[in-house]
């Protein structure tokens, strides 16, 4: 059976490599199938389908479960989310796109760098494809890995264990990494264009990293750790697409072009601050560098309410997301790998030296990729203690300006920001439209108005439920598990 490609169409014009002649992720009806399709027609293809639901979609709705966001006043089109609520077909698109687009084409793209030898392409691509299916896996638990490809069965796909698509991403990266040899070049790319496979490297490394010290909960990994970790050969700067050039349709970052553009006809206003992430952010620089100052000063808004009838608490008051056009889309940054590091050293080698160490240089690479002072402020109020809660909250607020999907992931995995015992309505007063912010302690968690009745009160979403397509047409979808069933790394 031939597999048609979901190839951007603007690729076939191969001497363009910048990213702004990529990021059209409608299907070409021409579209090539497996046979017709180069590596550098498909890598590129496979990065926007990645970025344009990793940097949206799936952004927004980890940014709502994470209480960073809060419902814009009036409006209602992610009201759900900020109810705790995600449905089947909430997430279809992402779920269809990165496995169509993103996997389908990562996937062509290894195999045609290992028939030709060329093995910094294979890696890059391997990468690509790993963090995807990472993605899907951290998103919905379970997801078809083993038999994703092959001919008839994929079709109908059984879906894996979220451990053993792990241990398959893992044993994919070691492969690809023990076949790089000296400066490989890489197939055309919008990560790393016109460099060899160096940096490649150092990303496949972070991602492991990644993988390892989520599955460590469940899993005994730490020899593999010690060895990644003994290496040392991490990114020394932030792996993000920052390739987009200009304020226009396809061109710009996609949660841009989704949240503040008015590209399609209307613009969207939907995502607030949310008060949790304000109050922790209060006195911290960064609050500045990732959400906008409205005219009377910095609001937060609560989940699960739209502020629709309120008199004192307008539009004007709440900040927005401070996005730019050419924003980056973050894959992992270096405060999140400095995170991870400062975890290791406490947990694997009972170094709490170094932890601190890596603990104050996260913090420090926060601040510089916000591009802001102040992290020996933050340092004195939130020194590095040995506890998951400090660093879970420092990196819940960390991430909460570039990745905020990650950052609802890490807090199922560490459990924190935890939940006070605070609903919505402790912190607002209907009946008297006022806000009382102070109640709720900075780095703390709140029930959200309306929460999803499902999933109870102070109690955090663990999965999406599988997506809508899946369940519809897949014969092996599996049954629907509840959204407080816990993902393998999080038990």
């Amino acid at each position: 059976m031939k597999k048609i490609l979901y190839i951007l169409s603007a690729v076939t014009v191969l001497s363009l490599t910048s990213c702004k002649d990529y990021l059209d992720i409608n299907h070409s009806p021409n579209s090539p199938d497996e046979s017709q399709a180069t590596a550098d027609m498909a890598f590129p293809a496979a990065e926007m389908a990645l970025s344009s639901k990793y940097g949206d979609v799936l952004r927004i709705i980890g940014g709502y479960l994470s209480e960073h966001y809060a419902q814009y006043f009036g409006t209602s089109n992610y009201l759900g989310y900020s109810q705790f609520k995600v449905a089947a077909n909430s997430t279809n698109t992402a779920y269809v796109d990165i496995n169509r687009g993103a996997i389908a084409n990562a996937t062509v793209v290894r195999d045609k760098g290992a028939e030709e030898g060329k093995w910094g392409t294979y890696l890059a691509a391997t990468v690509i494809r790993a963090f995807a299916f990472q993605v899907l896996v951290d998103a919905y638990g379970e997801t078809p890995y083993t038999n994703f490809g092959k001919g008839l069965e994929e079709l109908n796909p059984e879906y894996d264990e979220g451990a053993n698509v792990y241990a398959g991403l893992i044993a994919e990266i070691d492969d690809a990494l023990s076949k790089v040899d000296n400066n490989p070049a890489v197939a055309t790319n919008l990560l790393y264009p016109g460099e060899d496979a160096t940096n490649w490297i150092k990303f496949a490394n972070a991602l492991k990293l990644k993988l390892l010290m989520r599955e460590r909960t469940v899993v005994n990994v730490d020899d593999q750790l010690k060895a990644l970790v003994a290496e040392g050969n991490f990114p020394d700067k932030d792996v993000a697409w920052n390739c987009f050039t200009a304020n226009a349709s396809g061109k710009a970052n996609p949660f841009y072009q989704e949240e503040f553009a008015s590209y399609f006809g209307s613009t969207q206003t939907n995502v607030g601050l949310n008060v949790a992430l304000f109050r922790a952010l209060s006195g911290d620089n960064r609050l500045n560098a990732f959400f906008s100052k409205p005219s009377s000063g910095y609001w937060g808004s609560i989940s699960g309410y739209n502020m629709s009838v309120s008199n004192n608490y307008k539009s004007a008051k709440f900040s927005r997301p401070a996005m730019k056009y050419n924003s980056p889309v973050y894959l992992i940054s270096l405060a999140e790998i400095n995170f991870f590091l400062s975890e290791y050293y406490r947990k694997v080698e009972n170094n709490a030296a170094k932890a601190k160490e890596y603990y104050e240089a996260a913090i420090k690479a926060s601040f510089a990729t916000a591009g802001v002072s102040g992290a020996e402020a933050v340092l004195e109020t939130w020194p590095y203690d040995g506890t998951d809660k400090t660093l879970g909250i420092q990196k819940w607020v960390a991430l909460s300006g570039i990745n905020n999907f990650e950052s609802w992931c890490e807090m199922r995995r560490l459990g924190y920001p935890a939940f006070s015992g605070l609903k919505a309505e402790d912190i607002y007063n209907f009946s008297s439209d006022s806000m009382n912010a102070s109640v709720l302690t900075p780095g703390e968690l709140y029930t959200p108005y309306q929460v999803d009745g499902t999933l109870g009160e102070s109690t955090l979403v663990q999965r999406f439920p599988y997506a809508q397509s899946s369940q519809l047409y897949n014969s092996n979808c599996p049954e629907v598990k509840p959204n407080t069933a816990k993902v393998f790394w999080a038990k």
